[in-house]
């Protein structure tokens, strides 16, 4: 998926605004689109409560690390009115480029996080909590979010 500038939709169901898929791409850099909708979201008043204890945290931070930027910066630049690419480059500005090496590390990193890593059986009790736990296709968070949040 891609979701260049905010082309992207966040899902709506009766009841909650989700933000958008953590797979959207934007400089080839997935989560980052998901976490600037977040931002623009709760800025809103429109993020629901459950993600609020998290924002900063989690996949914001460990995106934020790569990145070299600070959070709450991004969440300034993002609320000043920067799309997800202006806000990228912002931050690739700010932070500097990586290699290829450190790109394709935190790549896997993100997408496979879940699976087989020291983070498997929290994401086998979010599965049950989500009552999802006979998905076998869900082998990873962002599969788990996608589903929890009725993309998949």
């Amino acid at each position: 998926m891609t979701g260049e500038d905010d082309g992207g939709m966040s899902v709506v169901n009766q009841t909650s605004i989700f933000p958008k898929s953590p797979l959207e791409e934007v400089g080839g850099i997935p989560y980052f689109v998901r976490m600037c909708d977040k931002i623009r979201l709760e800025a809103s008043g429109d993020l629901h409560a459950d993600y609020l204890s998290n924002l900063g945290g989690g996949f914001d931070k460990w995106t934020c690390e790569y990145l070299r930027i600070d959070y709450l910066d991004l969440v300034a630049k993002v609320q000043s009115g920067l799309n997800d690419s202006e806000a990228l480059e912002w931050a690739v500005s700010v932070g500097g480029e990586r290699t290829s090496e450190e790109r394709d590390w935190w790549l896997s990193y993100m997408l496979n996080r879940g699976h087989r890593d020291d983070l498997s059986e929290l994401l086998e009790k979010r599965k049950s909590e989500s009552e999802l736990e006979g998905r076998d296709d869900i082998v990873s968070f962002f599969g788990l979010i996608d589903a929890d949040e009725g993309r998949n």
